[in-house]
Formats: C-alpha cells, sequence, structure tokens
C-alpha cells in the first residue's frame, strides 16, 4: 500500500550569525521566510505534530497533504526570528529543547555545557513560545549519542529531561526528539517506558499515516537545502515515504559507534575542540 508523503521539516537554527559549528545546520530568516511562502504555495496544510501522532494512533485522518514544522535544541533565534514569522501566518510547530542547554548565557567554551558555544533560549522565553501556541517537547538532558550510552545513562537523558521539562511547564510533556537523529530499538522502549507518547528520528525521508509514532521520519533543512530541493520535498517527492526498513548502512554507523564508546573513545558528532560529551 502506497501512504500519502508527509514532510515533517526539521530546522535547528535560523540565524544569519550562527556559530560556525552549527552554521552548516542553519538556515537564514531570508531562506526560511522564502520556505515558508512555498509551502503556501504548494497547497500544503501545516497541521500541529500531536494531530500527525493521533492519525498513526488511528485517530482521524490526515488532509490530503500535510505538513509538520519541527525545530531541535532550542537556539534562541526561536524566538526572536521563528516565533514571529510563524505567528504571522498561523503556522503551528514544534520546538524541542535540550533541557541542561537553556539559561540564555553563553555556553562555557571549556566543554562543560551540553553544546559548543551559542545562545540558548531561557525558561521564561519557553513558557512564553508554549503560551503563544509553540508545543514544547524534548531533547535529552544534554544532547548525547543516546543509542550509543549504556542504558543507565540513557534513561537518565530521557527520564530526566521529561521531569525538568514537566517541572517547568507544570504539565506532562509528550513529545520527544532523538540527538542527531540516533536511536536504536532499545532507546526507543526507553522512550515508550519514560511516559513520551511520541519520538522524532531524521531517516531523510517524509513520514506518512503508517509511520512509527516512535521513530517518525523526517526531512532536515541545512544550510545547503536548495530551492529546487526543497520544492520537490513540498511536492511529496525525492525521498522514501515511511515506514521503511533500517539502512544497512545506519546499522553499521551505529555499531562502529558502539565500539569507539567501548574502547574508550566515542565519536564526536560536535566539534572536537569545542564539543561538550
Amino acid at each position: 500500500m502506497t501512504y500519502p508523503p508527509v514532510p515533517v521539516f526539521l530546522y535547528h537554527s535560523v540565524s544569519m550569525d550562527a556559530p560556525s559549528w552549527i552554521a552548516p545546520f542553519t538556515v537564514s530568516p531570508q531562506a526560511f521566510v522564502e520556505q515558508l511562502d512555498l509551502l503556501a504555495d504548494s497547497g500544503l496544510v501545516i497541521i500541529p505534530l500531536r494531530r500527525l501522532v493521533a492519525a498513526l494512533r488511528g485517530g482521524p485522518a490526515l488532509p490530503p497533504r500535510s505538513a509538520v514544522l519541527t525545530f531541535d535544541d532550542g537556539f534562541a533565534d526561536f524566538h526572536s526570528t521563528v516565533a514571529p514569522l510563524l505567528a504571522a501566518r498561523g503556522l503551528p510547530a514544534t520546538l524541542y529543547v535540550t533541557t541542561d542547554a537553556l539559561g540564555g548565557r553563553r555556553a562555557p567554551s571549556d566543554g562543560s555545557g551540553p553544546f559548543p558555544p551559542a545562545v540558548m533560549l531561557t525558561w521564561p522565553q519557553v513558557l512564553e513560545l508554549e503560551t503563544a501556541g509553540i508545543e514544547i517537547g524534548g531533547h535529552t538532558r544534554t544532547h548525547p549519542q543516546l543509542d550509543a550510552l549504556p542504558r543507565r545513562l540513557a534513561r537518565e537523558e530521557i527520564a530526566g529531561c521529561k521531569e525538568r521539562l514537566q517541572e517547568a511547564l507544570g504539565h506532562p510533556a509528550e513529545s520527544f526528539s532523538y540527538p542527531h537523529g540516533y536511536s536504536s530499538r532499545s532507546v526507543r522502549r526507553l522512550v515508550l517506558d519514560s511516559g513520551w507518547t511520541s519520538a522524532t528520528a531524521v531517516r531523510h525521508g517524509f513520514s506518512s499515516c503508517a509511520d512509527e509514532p516512535l521513530r517518525i521520519a523526517r526531512l532536515m533543512v541545512r544550510a545547503d537545502t536548495d530551492r529546487e530541493e526543497f520544492q520537490s520535498w513540498a511536492r511529496g517527492v525525492g525521498a522514501p515515504v515511511a515506514p521503511f526498513p533500517e539502512k544497512t548502512r545506519t546499522k553499521a554507523w551505529r555499531t562502529y559507534r558502539r565500539l569507539r564508546a567501548d574502547i574508550g573513545h566515542p565519536y564526536t558528532a560536535l566539534p572536537r575542540s569545542l564539543a561538550a560529551q
């Protein structure tokens, strides 16, 4: 059976002056506005993530051409740049925050924070965004590669993030996002056992009404994502449609990173000189 593709777009920072370590995953405000206009021109209906999750669990059907906007990490430019642009268009979005990175100050460059130097959201800004209608989800406490962590540490990252987020929000937090998009069967079980009701990966593919609620496929929008590629995604072409099997190279990459971790030389996903992990 063929399922209608649902592009779930993944953004990180939207800025003109992002730090070099996140620059490849940053789009300019001008590019972001152009992409929002392309989505509108394509006739896509931007729906809240929770509506896609409900459909995955047998709830109401989605509009024939639906899309979802998601943002990872919790950079301060979401409050200053992204939120006003979404509000002006009446568009919903989900923001996944790395709880130990929030606070508004620049992360220390000595490796004691979750990220290299970057201006992050403050907790008051997160609460303001939620009041404005943005769904706030969790992205772990310190942004590790969960599938290469011992089970105990992975549980602390997943459950600890949920506890901190719920304490701040004053209500249950339901949506989770895997740092770097990395997960495994055991990690997804920890996510479920911790009480999260959905989780997004990357997978470089479209979601659909038959996708996996704990491994929702997303399309990452990067600095080098050109207009033609984005238009293809908006038309529902140019990437596989979930559900689809995990690729062999994905499994091999996980094995490699686990072996590196086991011998005490973990793979560093962030710049080595600045990485916090």
